[in-house]
């Protein structure tokens, strides 16, 4: 890679574009490339819109033709974040917007059928696919993190699935990786929008290396040399994919061992308090959960070491603040995915995604967060109203079939 590529790769903004994503293909030795993806929304936080998703699947499936293309590097411009989520602004903008025909309104059909596409289509890729998970990952950020190959996370990062603050719920492959969480911590990070910090996602098999956040480059350029010769030639597809992952993951993992040698990671929030947090889960329904966490007095008399964690407060604040429709759903996902396979997940989810927006939790939950920002949500319901039988009946119509 040449040096002023490497500045400019830097910096998040490649030469002369202004796109909302950008893509480069990088020369590397033996006739060889590496395709490098930025999101490029920094005021945004890189958050996603629907034609980002189109963009960056219709590339992923021309490199994926491509012979010499090796691996695939995924950034987001800035130091602040890989993927704050989703665009939800625009999606507020076409509910208010809606005429209200058809199933929801098209900008939302549109966007979470080419966010879930995406999605799959990355768990599914036969090439690597690299993940840079520095700054702030959150919701449909997640969903590509936990979708690549290799994912690497460092000091800074900072991942959740805060839903519950939108009147959404944890989506973007959400309910498939939040059940491979170790002792139903993944149930709690869903209901309360907890942050993982790098040994939290390590911890949670949401990442595979960390290294230090200015470290970007020299990853880079450390991929860019490695010798990728075994993977040529290959008689078969599965065993290039096989090869190219191989050298990928041996590349990664040296480079880490040096990157992280000098940086202080912050110890893992989750592994601290993995038992109490399952002891937690498992104390039982949604309604006692919730008796804990809304009490001060309750969560002292559950656990006192909880009630002094600063970490396990903010989840709480958040938590007392969120949405109890997207907590029902919530807990009712995290039953319901549990044996089911990726293609059915994401199948439930765009029926949940769309209901979500049809009804008006998710509404009220933008203007009081993003819009109006008054931090005074007004929910249709209490928790409480949403676990009697009437209550039951309306969380469950968030999980039919669309037609």
């Amino acid at each position: 890679m040449q040096s002023n590529q490497k500045s400019l790769v830097a910096k998040g903004i490649p030469a002369a574009d202004n796109t909302e994503v950008l893509f480069e293909e990088i020369k590397i030795k033996q006739g060889l490339l590496i395709g490098l993806v930025t999101l490029n929304r920094e005021k945004s936080l890189n958050a996603l819109t629907t034609n980002m998703c189109k963009l960056i699947s219709a590339k992923l499936t021309e490199w994926e033709q491509i012979d010499n293309l090796v691996a695939v590097v995924i950034h987001g411009a800035g130091e602040r974040a890989l993927c704050a989520g989703g665009d939800i602004r625009q999606l507020y903008q076409a509910r208010q917007q809606w005429d209200g025909e058809g199933i929801a309104p098209p900008e939302a059909v549109d966007f979470f059928a080419s966010e879930y596409h995406l999605d799959t289509q990355m768990h599914e890729y036969h090439k690597p696919i690299i993940i840079w998970g520095s700054g702030i990952v959150m919701g449909g950020g997640m969903g590509i993190l936990s979708s690549s190959s290799h994912r690497i996370v460092t000091e800074t990062t900072r991942a959740a699935m805060p839903e519950v603050n939108i009147g959404l719920f944890p989506d973007a492959t959400g309910s498939w990786f939040l059940q491979r969480f170790p002792a139903k911590t993944g149930l709690f990070m869903g209901l309360t929008g907890a942050d993982a910090n790098a040994n939290d996602a390590l911890l949670c098999n949401l990442a595979d290396f960390k290294m230090a956040s200015q470290d970007f480059d020299a990853m880079l350029q450390s991929l860019c040399e490695a010798d990728w010769n075994e993977a040529l030639g290959q008689p078969t597809l599965n065993s290039l994919s096989s090869k190219l992952h191989q050298i990928t993951t041996k590349t990664l993992s040296n480079f880490s061992a040096q990157s992280a040698a000098n940086i202080e990671f912050a110890p893992s929030n989750i592994a601290k308090f993995m038992q109490p947090i399952q002891k937690l889960m498992n104390c039982g329904g949604l309604d006692k959960i919730d008796d804990i966490l809304q009490s001060d007095e309750n969560i002292k008399n559950f656990c006192p070491e909880l009630a002094e964690s600063d970490w396990f407060k903010a989840a709480v604040a958040n938590y007392r603040y969120g949405c109890p429709v997207t907590k029902a759903i919530t807990y009712e996902m995290y039953q319901r995915a549990h044996n089911l396979s990726l293609t059915e997940v994401m199948a439930l989810e765009t029926n949940v995604a769309l209901h979500c927006v049809n009804y008006p939790d998710f509404s009220e939950g933008v203007r009081a967060l993003l819009v109006d920002k008054d931090r005074q949500p007004r929910w249709s319901r209490t928790l409480a109203e949403c676990l009697d039988v009437e209550g039951q009946a309306y969380i469950q119509e968030h999980f039919e079939a669309l037609h």
